[in-house]
C-alpha cells in the first residue's frame, strides 16, 4: 500500500518542491540563527519576497522566532527538521542521481525512485508523469510488459482529460496473455475512462505473407494512427531475455549475442552504442516514427536492467522521459563514468 507521502504528492506533485524549500530555509536558520532576512537571501539565493513569504508561514507554524536580532529556530522546529530528515535526505539523493543521468543521456527529465521493481513505485511515478502531462484527445501507444502493466491501477481518471485512444505500440506476438500489449492498452483504457483499438500481428509470418498484411486497410488504418501518435509509455527489455521469452532459436539467440545486443525496444534489439543491430518483423510504431512523438515515457528499473536502458538511451528521441529505480541509476551510473575514463 503507498505512503500517505506517496499519495499527497500524486495529488499535489508541486507539494514536494515547495517542502524540500522550506526544509532548506529552516535548515539555514537553524545553523545560522539568529540571522537576518538579507544573509538568508544570499545564501538561499532566493529573492527578499520569497523569504518574507517563506519565513511568514514557518512564523505562522511556531517552527521559528523572528525578533530585532534576526531570525532563531524554535524547539518545535528542530522536531520538524528531524522528523523530515530521512525523507528529504532521500529526495535530495535522488534528485542528484536523475540530474546526474539527465546530463549523461541527454534526454528530456529522468525520474529516479527509492526502491526496485518488486515494489509500487515505478508504476506510481509513471503514472505521475502520464497524468501531469497528457492532455485532451490524444492517441496514446503503449507496449507491453511488466514495467508498463504497473501503471493503469495508479492512474486517477478524475485528474485525467476524457476522450484519450490507447493502442498497441506494435502487434502482438507471443508475450504472457497478461502482459501483452493489447490487453494493457485496455486496462489503460479502463482506468482512464477512455477507448482503446487492439492491434493483433499472427505469430510467425514468412515475408510475403508478412507484406500481404501490410496491404490490409485496417493495418493501413494503425499506421495511419502510429503516424499522428501523441504519446509513448514503454518498457525496456534486456537482449537476450527477451529473446527466450520470444522462443527465438539457439541461432537467433547466438547470433544477437555477436552482434552485440543489449537492450530491446518495440521490437527492435540495440548495441551499448545504441545502434539496431537486429529487429522483429512485425507491424508498430517505428524508430523514426519516435522523433515525433511529443510525450514518451520510457519506464525501466533494475540493477541488471543498466545495460540494456543505456542501449535504447543512446539513441533514445530527446524528448524521452526515463522513470527508472535507484539500483538501476546507480549502476547506469557506474558503467557511464568507466567508458568516460
Amino acid at each position: 500500500m503507498e505512503s500517505v507521502f506517496e499519495a499527497q504528492s500524486k495529488l499535489v506533485p508541486e507539494m514536494v518542491e515547495l517542502m524540500m524549500e522550506r526544509y532548506r530555509l529552516l535548515k539555514l536558520v537553524k545553523a545560522a540563527g539568529p540571522v537576518g532576512r538579507r544573509t538568508l537571501g544570499e545564501v538561499s539565493n532566493m529573492t527578499e519576497r520569497e523569504i518574507r513569504t517563506m519565513l511568514d508561514h514557518l512564523r505562522d507554524q511556531r517552527l521559528i522566532n523572528i525578533s530585532k536580532t534576526g531570525t532563531s529556530i524554535t524547539n518545535e522546529g528542530i522536531k520538524v527538521l528531524h522528523a523530515l530528515e530521512t525523507t528529504i535526505d532521500n529526495l535530495s539523493r535522488l534528485s542528484l542521481l536523475a540530474k546526474k543521468l539527465e546530463d549523461f543521456l541527454g534526454i528530456r527529465s529522468v525520474k529516479v525512485v527509492d526502491g526496485s521493481t518488486e515494489n509500487s513505485s515505478l508504476g506510481i511515478e509513471a503514472a505521475k508523469q502520464f497524468m501531469n502531462e497528457i492532455g485532451d484527445g490524444k492517441t496514446v501507444a503503449v507496449t507491453g510488459g511488466t514495467s508498463i502493466a504497473l501503471i493503469p491501477k495508479y492512474i486517477k481518471s478524475s485528474m485525467l482529460q476524457k476522450d484519450l485512444l490507447f493502442i498497441a505500440a506494435r502487434g502482438g506476438v507471443g508475450e504472457e496473455i497478461g502482459l501483452q500489449a493489447n490487453v494493457i492498452a485496455a486496462s489503460f483504457a479502463e482506468a482512464c475512462d477512455s477507448s482503446y483499438k487492439a492491434f493483433y500481428y499472427p505469430e510467425a509470418l514468412g515475408e510475403e505473407a508478412h507484406k500481404a498484411f501490410l496491404k490490409d486497410p485496417a493495418i493501413l488504418k494503425m499506421i495511419d494512427l502510429y503516424n499522428t501518435t501523441d504519446c509513448v509509455l514503454h518498457g525496456i527489455g534486456d537482449a537476450q531475455t527477451m529473446a527466450k521469452l520470444r522462443n527465438s532459436s539457439m541461432e537467433e539467440q547466438q547470433l544477437l549475442l555477436e552482434k552485440g545486443a543489449k537492450g530491446e525496444s518495440f521490437g527492435y534489439y540495440f548495441d551499448r552504442s545504441g545502434k539496431e543491430v537486429q529487429r522483429l518483423r512485425t507491424v508498430g510504431i517505428q524508430t523514426e516514427q519516435l522523433q515525433e512523438v511529443p510525450l514518451i515515457i520510457a519506464v525501466a528499473g533494475g540493477k541488471n536492467k543498466a545495460e540494456a536502458i543505456l542501449s535504447y538511451m543512446a539513441s533514445a528521441p530527446k524528448q524521452t522521459i526515463l522513470v527508472t529505480d535507484e539500483s538501476a541509476a546507480n549502476e547506469m551510473l557506474r558503467l557511464l563514468t568507466e567508458c568516460v575514463k
